[in-house]
């Protein structure tokens, strides 16, 4: 590790868990799961797959600035509510965001596609020349962070990260390297999705790795992944600068590790997982025994979940019989580009409130899945260092080792 210790001073989330990252928490404690019956407003009829971890209830305009709303997808909406909960809770002054030094890296795997899937049924679908003027706007995917920019003023170094479902953690690990360089004091980061709409449900279908059952990560008999949106959303910020202003510290981002499997499109290798945790733990200068809870990549597809036990193992040895590592993919589903950010706010929220997050839908072991996936109930326990585990299609791997504010 080099440059300057980096802490997170603030958190926000938008999931089919609730709306605010004090939902999720009560959602992860429950062990409840937020995968339900899908609801579209149009063509579901024509989906074979009827379930998605879906956020309901959300009011944009309760929660977000008139002005902005013509110009937001719901991608955007959710990243922009994330961060203003974040904002708040970091306590940052208004001097503080309206700086060169604090920038805005966020990831996406797809960016607007609702408003995308919209135009294109009205075009082709409807064979209507007029659409909406915002659809550029609304669809490109810096979108989410210029609009977060431009509402808190943020004049750093500001873009999205765009590597299909390890995103948000790529974007948390640019955010990690602009302060340890010296080009920014203050990164908020993380991701959002937005991706349930009809034509990407079926996409997803005929790539046949959707369950139409809710999805059961490292059990025997699981069937494939549920398809999930939301944002998460964390303020990093120089340690020494968080401590002069008597920040609370909520974690520690004590390193990242990022690696490429340069193999196959689709099938995830174990020896390139292996690689990005080896890399994030080399990054904060902690041993493999130092871990105490993985919140895994943990999809629920076969291949998946067998090739991240396999990495996990090859780097903890003998001590991966002694750490919890769960998925809670199983509870806020699969957001693609922003599901590592949901779940970099679990294990926050893990962390700070003395749990672990449990696997829910388990149904039995899978000898090939032999690590203690905290089957169906949360457990009262104490993280000192966390990894988060991201593994995305195209053999890009990302993970974060975060530490608690009192480990040493």
């Amino acid at each position: 590790m080099t440059g300057p210790a980096v802490v997170i001073t603030g958190y926000g989330c938008v999931s089919a868990l609730g709306n605010t990252a004090e939902d999720m928490r009560d959602a992860l404690v429950a062990g409840r799961s937020g995968i339900s019956a899908l609801e579209l407003h149009r063509d579901s009829d024509r989906l074979q797959v009827k379930i998605a971890a879906q956020v309901r209830g959300f009011d944009a305009a309760a929660r977000l600035p008139k002005a902005r709303l013509p110009f937001l997808d719901p991608f955007a909406q959710f990243a922009l509510a994330a961060c203003l909960e974040a904002v708040e809770q970091s306590g940052l002054e208004e001097t503080d965001l309206r700086s060169h030094r604090t920038s805005v890296i966020l990831g996406t795997g797809i960016g607007g596609v609702c408003t995308q899937d919209d135009a294109y049924h009205t075009f082709y679908g409807e064979q209507k020349k007029r659409l909406d003027p915002m659809t550029i706007p609304r669809a490109m995917p810096n979108a989410a962070a210029s609009q977060i920019s431009m509402e808190i003023g943020a004049t750093g170094p500001s873009f999205t990260v765009s590597s299909a479902c390890a995103s948000s953690n790529h974007a948390v690990a640019t955010g990690l390297g602009l302060i340890r360089a010296g080009l920014a004091d203050r990164v908020i980061t993380g991701g959002s999705e937005a991706c349930i709409t009809p034509a990407s449900l079926r996409s997803w279908e005929i790539l046949r790795v959707l369950s139409p059952i809710p999805c059961s990560p490292f059990s025997k008999g699981r069937t494939g992944m549920v398809l999930g949106e939301g944002a998460g959303i964390v303020i990093l910020e120089r340690a020494d600068l968080a401590a002069a202003r008597g920040a609370t510290v909520y974690a520690r981002l004590a390193g990242v590790g990022m690696s490429s499997d340069a193999g196959d499109l689709l099938r995830p290798d174990p020896a390139g997982a292996s690689a990005a945790i080896r890399a994030a733990l080399e990054d904060a200068g902690l041993p493999a025994e130092t871990v105490n809870y993985i919140n895994a990549h943990g999809t629920g597809t076969v291949t998946n979940d067998i090739a991240e036990t396999e990495a996990v193992r090859s780097v903890l040895g003998d001590h991966a019989d002694k750490i919890t590592m769960s998925s809670t993919k199983s509870m806020h589903g699969h957001a693609l580009g922003g599901g590592a950010a949901l779940e970099l706010v679990a294990t926050i929220l893990a962390m700070q409130h003395g749990f672990v997050p449990p696997t829910v839908n388990w149904k039995g072991p899978d000898p090939k899945c032999d690590i203690d996936c905290v089957p169906n109930e949360s457990r009262k326990a104490q993280t000192g260092v966390a990894l988060s585990n991201s593994f995305a299609f195209g053999g890009l791997n990302a993970v974060l080792c975060l530490t608690h504010p009192d480990f040493s």
